[in-house]
């Protein structure tokens, strides 16, 4: 069936993600501050679980309305087709968030949104009670400037969750972030990356998997695998087709180190969960003593920001010496996210480009230097 979908994004991110729905083969795809929107159908929903690198989670639309009184909300959410997407026996909870509206109250609009959910589907099914024994459907809800917007998710735990990183340092990076400051990078399946600062070793397995052009989902489960609706041979169909697309005889290889023994520890531990730990190298180093292990290379870092491993001072400081061991040279990039707006004057030069990014609510800016 044709269906409207909604991905939640990472502000600054919006674009990649857009550029990525159109090599997926998405319909319609329109990117908004905060999300994108895209049609298709039930292998659309499919493959951009299983193969989205920058997405958090795929929502299907299931309808929007304006809605200034709790009277409007129910009604609206009455009239929507929930019977297409949740059976008899399914769970179904409702979250979500009010901004700059006149139902500001979440819990509120939470328990109207369920009852008319209930009311819709006791007409439809002839049920005077549900267990809600099945399969979760997730209702989500987002009501803006009076709009309301009623989603399903289908994708459970969020898409960052790619199943390598069970142990994580004390400030790691988003999985989604990481391979989108890979994209930003213009990382390639021919590269040498670098990470001088790695912490978990997320940057570089990201890297890995995405310039193999790995589908980031496959290790994973979605919510929508349990849709009675959803036709079980999509999913392996789709797992297929992603596995049959993968680079698999390339040239790229990895290091990244660390001053903390513990992290590289964790970073090797990550990395071993991949399939990629033959190319994936990791050693206790301070970035004093960067190396440059091949002629050309990309490096790709996420340092402290002297919030809560740093102080200001001593990320100003790290930021010195990382212009002083990343120097202009031909055949190297150079790619550092920090929130730091003053970061190019402690670096020692401007960047050649930048990127506004969002690590979580912190807002950054991805520095890029490659002249």
């Amino acid at each position: 069936m044709k269906l409207r979908f909604c991905i939640p994004s990472l502000l600054g991110v919006e674009g990649l993600i857009a550029d990525e729905l159109r090599f997926l083969e998405a319909e319609d795809v329109a990117a908004e501050n905060g999300r994108v929107l895209f049609s298709g159908d039930e292998t659309t929903l499919a493959r951009v679980n299983l193969c989205s690198h920058f997405a958090e989670r795929v929502q299907i639309v299931v309808g929007a309305f304006h809605a200034a009184s709790f009277e409007e909300l129910f009604e609206g959410t009455r009239r929507l087709n929930w019977e297409d997407y949740i059976g008899r026996e399914d769970a179904f909870p409702v979250k979500g968030y009010s901004l700059k509206s006149q139902l500001f109250s979440v819990s509120d609009c939470q328990s109207i949104i369920k009852k008319a959910v209930v009311e819709r589907l006791k007409e439809k099914y002839g049920l005077s009670w549900f267990p809600e024994s099945g399969p979760r459907h997730q209702i989500q809800f987002s009501i803006f400037n009076d709009e309301a917007t009623l989603l399903l998710d289908t994708t459970g735990d969020g898409l960052h969750k790619r199943g390598y990183r069970l142990r994580q340092n004390g400030a790691p990076i988003k999985e989604t972030l990481a391979a989108a400051l890979c994209a930003t990078a213009k990382l390639r399946h021919y590269h040498t990356l670098y990470d001088p600062l790695c912490g978990s070793g997320t940057i570089l397995i990201e890297g890995a998997l995405y310039a193999h052009n790995v589908a980031p989902g496959l290790g994973r489960h979605f919510d929508a695998e349990r849709f009675d609706w959803m036709p079980r041979e999509i999913w392996a169909r789709e797992k297929e087709r992603a596995v049959s697309l993968e680079k698999t005889d390339t040239d790229f290889v990895a290091y990244g180190s660390d001053i903390d023994p513990a992290a590289v520890a964790v970073a090797r531990e990550n990395a071993a969960r991949t399939k990629f730990a033959d190319k994936l190298h990791f050693e206790v180093r301070d970035v004093r003593d960067f190396e440059r292990r091949s002629e050309r290379g990309t490096v790709i870092c996420n340092p402290p920001y002297g919030e809560r491993l740093m102080t200001p001072e001593d990320a100003q400081a790290l930021y010195r010496v990382m212009g002083q061991v990343f120097p202009r040279t031909h055949g190297w990039s150079y790619s550092v996210i920090t929130p730091d707006e003053d970061f190019e004057t402690y670096f020692g030069r401007p960047a050649d480009k930048t990127r506004k990014l969002y690590n979580g609510m912190i807002k950054c800016r991805c520095y890029m230097f490659f002249k």
